[in-house]
């Protein structure tokens, strides 16, 4: 037998490939990130109690079987009232249509109230194959669910419905043998120890920007962005990083130093400390607060985000 002959059996043998792009859309604080982070098995979005945290299209890479699954975790879709909320919500957009299968995630809790009913009559103009994934299902009496799920597929035609729990896995692998064998065949679009496409550089910005909220969630408001402005690689096998944390006004930045420096030493030792666990070396943080006024309305800001800025 060649050597080609016998590649090629152990690929029959193996079985087909499969690969494919997922958006997931949804509206803000279903637990999309919480539930990609879960299917991705590692951490690549970021998560917060406060609503609109991801801001721009994060890909996340899951291997199930023979299947290569990669996740679109966009922004949650709500009715806009900024530039950035625009940006936001056209980004998501953007990815659905961008994909080979959409997955909608609503909040059991919630229901079907406000945006979620908004983001259905949308779906009806997307022509890709759609399923409907309820999470918090651990939350909900059965009958709501039933009856939930029911509303939804009368609105809009889903292939299937799944009903999860983003926060302790149930339900999660009949949702992955269902995408790795309903995804087209074909090769893999990344390396497969790979779990996402964020520059590594951009991904220690969202870090960091995830401990700004959980720090300051209460205190700061959206007005805030993080930019990585150094990365240095050092002889002694540490990586020294300095980030320049943006804010609109001069009492921002007090919010953010916080009294003594309290809370920017809070934000700095626990990004740090993952940064590390991530990068599986020793990291010198350095983080800086600029007052930026009207940061939002800055083109340059939202190439750093990855997204379009929109005109008007």
């Amino acid at each position: 037998m060649s050597d080609e002959e016998h590649i090629a059996g152990e690929e029959a043998e193996a079985g087909a490939t499969h690969s494919g792009f997922v958006a997931l859309i949804g509206p803000t604080n279903a637990g999309k990130s919480t539930l990609m982070n879960r299917l991705v098995g590692a951490k690549v979005s970021i998560v917060s109690h406060k609503v609109q945290t991801t801001r721009a299209i994060v890909r996340g890479i899951a291997i199930h079987n023979n299947a290569q699954i990669v996740f679109m975790d966009t922004p949650g879709i709500f009715k806009p009232r900024r530039r950035l909320d625009r940006a936001m919500v056209t980004s998501a957009w953007g990815g659905a249509k961008d994909a080979d299968f959409i997955m909608l995630l609503i909040d059991s809790e919630r229901g079907l109230r406000g945006d979620a009913e908004a983001i259905l009559q949308g779906l009806k103009e997307v022509p890709q194959p759609k399923i409907l994934v309820l999470n918090k299902i651990d939350q909900v009496k059965r009958e709501d669910l039933l009856a939930l799920s029911a509303a939804a597929n009368e609105s809009v035609a889903f292939e299937r419905t799944f009903m999860i729990s983003a926060t302790n896995g149930s339900g999660c692998d009949d949702l992955m043998d269902y995408l790795a064998e309903t995804l087209p065949e074909g090769p893999w679009y990344y390396p497969e120890d790979q779990i996402s496409d964020l520059p590594m550089r951009q991904l220690a910005a969202e870090i960091t920007r995830e401990k700004l909220f959980l720090r300051l969630h209460q205190e700061l408001p959206y007005a805030s962005h993080v930019e990585t402005e150094k990365w240095e690689e050092r002889k002694d096998g540490s990586v020294r990083i300095e980030q320049v944390i943006y804010v609109e006004r001069e009492s921002q930045k007090k919010i953010a130093l916080g009294k003594n420096g309290e809370a920017i030493k809070a934000i700095s030792t626990a990004s740090r400390k993952e940064l590390a666990e991530i990068l599986e070396q020793p990291v010198h943080l350095f983080l800086f607060v600029k007052v930026r006024e009207n940061w939002g309305d800055d083109p340059e800001r939202f190439r750093e985000m990855g997204l379009d800025f929109p005109k008007g």
